[in-house]
């Protein structure tokens, strides 16, 4: 048996090697759509099921094993490491996530700390150890918020439909806001390091916002804080970068470094690999086609693997995550399809 036989599907996939079949994991694959994951929540708060160790390997392993994935990604947040950096979060119920200090000028960039230490996030790091120990054979993704979409959340104080107060900063004060970029990427940085060194075997940034970026906003305010970060990242670990909204710049997605670039429901999938050539792609599903009939779902899963004409370097993810309410039934014939529709 060669070694590259012996390495699991997801892994080979992520560095373009050929594969016997298309490998699948789902963004949100744990979570509330799944009853047993809501009976946990009843039991614990997000953040509390976030920093338990147990709880947050449990509900990982647990949707790995109920849809028969190829890879696990740790339960966590993107927002978890703002934290450290002297920024308290908070979660509360039916809202969305809130920052208590949100950054308002360049002396409270000034204050945060980029050098974290990685220690006071060790509850992901743990998780990560439990998880590769119940499934050793099952790769896992450690993963954190790129450093823009990190920016926003930290400026805006919370979600934010036009991104107003953080695109003031940016353009009124372009050394504050490359302070606070050059923060979050060092912060991030140490952060998915250490979940490398727990055992993750591959990372994935998600930058959620980017989308709301003009392309030439994203080259020079964004791109080279990305580079930097995928740089800092060793390079025999897998680092996939995801944003949605961002089809207008795809081709500086790709320039960053990553290894994979995952796309969302927007940009069809030949299209992404055109204008991508010899990048592994990540995606594409809307998340709402598993709200539709069992045979729509078979076509589009066809219509995406025909996209690649059996060709390496896919890795088959919705175009964002799971919702609330997604039918557990669905996604399960989902992971099957993939996997039977690819066979080589």
């Amino acid at each position: 048996m060669s070694e590259d036989s012996r390495e699991p599907v997801f892994l080979r996939a992520c560095q373009g090697k050929s594969v016997p079949y298309t490998p699948v994991w789902l963004m949100r694959q744990a979570g509330r759509y799944q009853p047993e994951y809501r009976a946990i929540r009843e039991k614990v708060s997000f953040l509390e099921l976030c920093k338990t160790p147990d709880l947050a390997a449990e509900v990982t392993v647990m949707a790995v094993e109920q849809l028969g994935v190829d890879a696990g990604i740790i339960f966590a947040d993107i927002l978890l490491v703002l934290e450290p950096m002297g920024l308290p979060i908070s979660f509360p119920k039916d809202e969305g996530p809130q920052i208590e200090r949100p950054i308002t000028d360049a002396a409270s960039i000034d204050a945060l700390v980029g050098e974290i230490d990685v220690a006071s996030l060790s509850f992901t790091c743990d998780a990560i150890r439990k998880f590769r120990t119940a499934l050793p054979r099952k790769p896992v993704i450690g993963f954190a918020g790129a450093p823009f979409t990190l920016a926003s959340y930290a400026i805006e104080g919370g979600g934010s439909k036009n991104y107003t107060k953080t695109k003031a900063l940016m353009y009124s004060d372009e050394g504050a806001f490359r302070a606070l970029m050059e923060k979050l990427t060092e912060a991030t940085s140490r952060f998915l390091n250490a979940q490398i060194e727990a055992g993750a075997q591959v990372v994935q940034l998600f930058d959620s916002w980017a989308g709301a970026l003009a392309p030439g906003d994203y080259r020079r305010y964004v791109l080279p804080h990305m580079k930097r970060l995928v740089a800092s990242i060793p390079k025999k670990t897998p680092l996939i970068t995801f944003g949605t909204g961002t089809g207008g710049f795809l081709e500086q997605l790709g320039a960053s470094g990553a290894s994979v670039v995952g796309i969302d429901w927007r940009v069809e999938l030949g299209e992404a690999r055109r204008r991508l050539p010899g990048k592994v792609l990540q995606g594409n599903l809307d998340p709402l086609v598993l709200f539709g009939p069992r045979s729509e779902v078979k076509r589009r899963v066809d219509e995406i693997l025909a996209a690649m004409d059996g060709a390496p370097g896919h890795i088959f993810n919705l175009g964002h995550g799971i919702l609330p309410g997604t039918p557990v039934e669905m996604v399960k014939a989902l992971v099957s399809m993939v996997h039977e529709g690819s066979l080589r």
